[in-house]
């Protein structure tokens, strides 16, 4: 999931708090992963407010208001808050992460190609260019580009 921070967007609907970002981001990550069978434990980088514990539950129920398709709750979800530094595999979905930041802040599609055959889908959550029809889900069909560079007005 990718969310950009519109100023207007980000101060109405985020009332301007990074965490409440945070949350509302981690809501459309988990929102169709609730129906299925089983335990999700999700391993966060801490960072700060964003993930502390209320914050993280905060996003699983902005998630489960967000089931669109109702189905009852079977997943199990636990959150697994742990320093980068002592958890190296927590930097490998680091780079991930910023190789498709670099798409879309300079347009740079080096790294994020070299990756593209492990990324499955890429959404931006703000695209209203190309929301309709789901034009903003990028995957093997439709990858990321330089033209998806955000150009800020």
């Amino acid at each position: 999931m990718v969310g950009r921070k519109i100023p207007g967007l980000y101060e109405t609907k985020h009332n301007g708090k990074e965490a409440e970002f945070y949350a509302d981001m981690l809501s459309h990550l988990l929102k169709n992963k609730l129906g299925k069978s089983g335990k999700l434990i999700l391993n966060i980088a801490s960072r700060g407010n964003t993930t502390k514990n209320q914050n993280l539950q905060l996003g699983l129920s902005k998630a489960r208001e967000r089931n669109h398709k109702n189905k009852p709750e079977k997943t199990k979800v636990e959150f697994n808050v742990q320093n980068h530094r002592k958890e190296p595999l927590l930097n490998i979905s680091d780079y991930f992460c910023w190789a498709v930041q670099r798409v879309f802040e300079r347009g740079e599609c080096r790294y994020y190609n070299f990756l593209n055959d492990k990324v499955s889908l890429v959404v931006d959550l703000y695209d209203e260019d190309n929301y309709k029809g789901s034009k903003n889900y990028y995957k093997k069909k439709n990858r990321l580009t330089a033209s998806n560079k955000i150009e800020y007005k």
